[in-house]
């Protein structure tokens, strides 16, 4: 569900299991069959439920922070007179194709899965809101950088 397509570390999935396990947020609950050893069972303790309930309570920082890696880019690319009108292009083109895979996951037939492909599209729209914009203010730029 939270994967997207890439695949699962699971290295990493069993790390965090064990963490979890270490700082009694789950405990074992038996085991089930599976394609290959049997698998173990987790579940949530009391403490684990806790901390989900303090973890989902808690706001997110609000992104993007001020140092957005397209604005470094652009920055760099000017400070190094290299051509940014055609790194933005780039980038907008790589947005677009992106946006068409997104919209293509709307059709979905779960609504988590639109949800999520609606929630990556509003920030690939602002992202090339900003490109356009900032495509439209380069020869300014341009001039602060001279100074």
């Amino acid at each position: 569900m939270f994967g997207g397509g890439r695949a699962l570390p699971i290295g990493q999935v069993y790390g965090t299991l064990s963490r979890l396990e270490r700082d009694g947020q789950i405990q074992i609950e038996g085991s089930a069959p599976g394609d290959g050893p049997e698998r173990k069972r987790y579940v949530i303790t009391p403490a684990g439920v806790a901390r989900l309930e303090e973890w989902l309570g808690t706001p997110e920082q609000p992104e993007p922070h001020l140092q957005a890696l397209l604005f470094v880019k652009v920055i760099l690319a000017l400070l190094s007179d290299r051509p940014v009108k055609a790194y933005l292009n780039a980038q907008r083109k790589a947005h677009l194709a992106r946006m068409r895979e997104l919209t293509a996951l709307r059709k979905s037939d779960q609504l988590s899965k639109a949800l999520l492909a609606d929630y990556g599209l509003f920030h690939l729209d602002a992202d090339l809101r900003w490109i356009e914009l900032t495509s439209a203010r380069l020869v300014q730029l341009r001039k602060e950088f001279a100074r």
